[in-house]
């Protein structure tokens, strides 16, 4: 089962497609049959899954959507590019557990996560009717978190990240082995996928 579509509660529909669209989320549809109902789809950069809104696609009461969860491997990067666009995102934070952030704004403390581990730094911004989003740094995916057999890169930048640091670590496996590697293509690609599923990387 995957995970496709999110429904978001609205106010203005024109409004949140202006403000969804601004921060380069692509429009898959706009659809009226009829003046009572309308659906908008858009979809985050790179994500598999789609969030949709408009009018009488939901009962809930607009801005009601909360903890809604974007993931991004650069959480500095992520907050200049939503305050460039106009979002309004709060700062960077991590949580004073060291984990988890917990409920609402408890426990908050400014900047990234100390260590920079992966999946402990956070911000957070609304959209005008207040339905509260949250961007979350993964950089290392923990074990058994994503299939091995299925890999998957949201983006070409994202891709090139992966491949710089696959570069890396295979630059020192040569230097270990004292030899060229013929079939470095294929370290490559066991690198890549062991680093996204969260196993034990080649050395």
């Amino acid at each position: 089962m995957k995970l496709e579509v999110v429904v978001v509660p609205v106010s203005d529909v024109d409004r949140a497609k202006n403000f969804y669209t601004a921060l380069g989320w692509r429009l898959d549809a706009d659809v009226a049959p009829d003046e009572n109902f309308r659906v908008v789809q858009v979809t985050p950069p790179g994500s598999p899954a789609s969030v949709i809104f408009g009018t009488s696609v939901t009962s809930q009461a607009p801005g009601s959507a909360q903890g809604l969860y974007l993931i991004v491997d650069d959480i500095d990067a992520a907050h200049e590019e939503l305050k460039r666009l106009g979002a309004d995102p709060g700062e960077v934070f991590h949580d004073a557990g060291g984990i988890f952030h917990h409920a609402g704004t408890d426990a908050r403390v400014p900047g990234p996560d100390p260590e920079r581990g992966s999946y402990r730094s956070f911000l957070s911004f609304s959209d005008p009717d207040g339905n509260g989003w949250v961007l979350q740094e993964i950089t290392t995916r923990l074990p058994g978190r994503l299939d091995p057999s299925v890999t998957a890169f949201s983006s070409t930048a994202d891709l090139a990240a992966a491949l710089r640091r696959a570069a890396a670590a295979h630059g020192e496996h040569e230097a270990r082995t004292g030899a060229e590697d013929p079939d470095w293509p294929d370290w490559y690609a066991d690198y890549l996928v062991r680093e996204q599923a969260g196993t034990e990387l080649p050395t």
